[in-house]
């Protein structure tokens, strides 16, 4: 499960909240209901508190990775086969949908279905038959049809890439999962919770803890893949330095552990003061006419400069106004406001403290 955490939506801002109200409620009616979000923020976490929530928490619960499997057996598996229905299939299987009569079907990246696919699940949803491959005869099912999709269904249905009557049918109910960069307060209490599971995992007496400068880099971080990349990082963190504090250095953020793999990657983690700055250097803006290779410590700084020049001239024309600022940058407001105080600005944007190396 995306959170791997025995199965529950672990939180506690408001997002999260409101989501659980949301889900609790939408439990108790049998209805189709379709989770959109972004990669890593649950959503099959929350497909299983419907069912569990529901009416039909008794009856069983099946999933389906409609990415993970080839086109040619995401048929077989929802609607089953009987023995020859083609090469290969040398007796007959129940599909998922007979399997989990009376109880919840989720079907995960729905948006990955064949347009044909598509026709026979519009079928089963609009009249609760089916028929299974190799056989005429139709199969009525009992069976509560929950999805999830990380892409625009709409944009998917104009382009003529997903059925607009399965859309429709589909999004009784649409519930958007908030990713964790707008979860206010949550992405300490995860790591807390994940530094403290890996320590029990590796043995530890005790759970490592986060300096404060780590913690500053958790919460300004914008966790593209969520609480499944957050997990992943403060676990190999926890594995790679059991004990003890864990600084900014050993959270190897996003891409970072995976640029300068040489002897030098080390020289400019992020986190460390730049020294050693021997006087001016040329405009990031004009690369072009820098001479190669770059002293020591050269490309840290340019990249600061560069970086402080892009906040300056947003501020300038947001009028200091800090949202739009972030809005005209593409940044969050969160992201924003860590970088902002990263860079040590006043109204006017002064020269950052420490900036080393490209962080955003």
């Amino acid at each position: 499960m995306d959170q791997g955490l025995a199965g529950e939506i672990w939180g506690e801002s408001e997002a999260v909240l409101a989501l659980k109200s949301r889900l609790s409620r939408a439990a108790k009616v049998n209805r189709p209901v379709l989770l959109a979000g972004e990669r890593g923020t649950g959503k099959e976490l929350a497909a299983a508190r419907l069912h569990y929530l529901s009416p039909r928490w008794q009856g069983p619960y099946l999933t389906l990775n409609c990415a993970a499997l080839s086109p040619g057996l995401v048929e077989s598996e929802l609607f089953g086969h009987e023995a020859d229905a083609y090469t290969g299939a040398k007796r007959a299987r129940p599909g998922r949908f007979e399997a989990a009569e009376g109880g919840t079907l989720f079907l995960d990246e729905i948006s990955r279905l064949s347009l044909e696919a598509q026709a026979k699940i519009l079928r089963v949803v609009e009249y609760g038959t089916f028929q299974r491959l190799g056989n005429p005869r139709e199969m009525r099912v009992d069976v509560r049809l929950v999805s999830a999709t990380n892409v625009d269904l709409k944009a998917r249905a104009a382009a003529d890439e997903f059925l607009p009557d399965l859309l429709d049918r589909l999004s009784f109910e649409v519930i958007v999962l908030p990713p964790l960069r707008e979860r206010e307060g949550d992405v300490l209490r995860l790591a807390h919770l994940f530094a403290a599971r890996m320590a029990g995992e590796l043995g530890l007496a005790q759970a490592p803890t986060f300096s404060p400068a780590a913690a500053a880099a958790l919460t300004g971080h914008d966790w593209p893949g969520n609480v499944r990349e957050l997990k992943n990082t403060v676990e190999r963190a926890v594995y790679r330095r059991p004990g003890g504090l864990l600084d900014e250095g050993d959270l190897e953020l996003g891409l970072a552990s995976m640029a300068g793999l040489g002897p030098e990657a080390d020289q400019a983690r992020p986190g460390q003061a730049v020294s050693g700055h021997a006087g001016p250097e040329p405009s990031p803006s004009s690369a072009a006419a820098l001479e190669l290779p770059l002293a020591k410590g050269q490309f840290d700084r340019l990249w600061a400069d560069f970086a402080l020049e892009l906040f300056q001239a947003a501020l300038a024309r947001a009028r200091h106004n800090q949202r739009e600022a972030a809005r005209l940058l593409g940044l969050t407001y969160h992201r924003f406001r860590f970088l902002y105080k990263k860079f040590s600005c006043s109204s006017a944007a002064t020269k950052p403290k420490d900036v080393s190396g490209p962080d955003f």
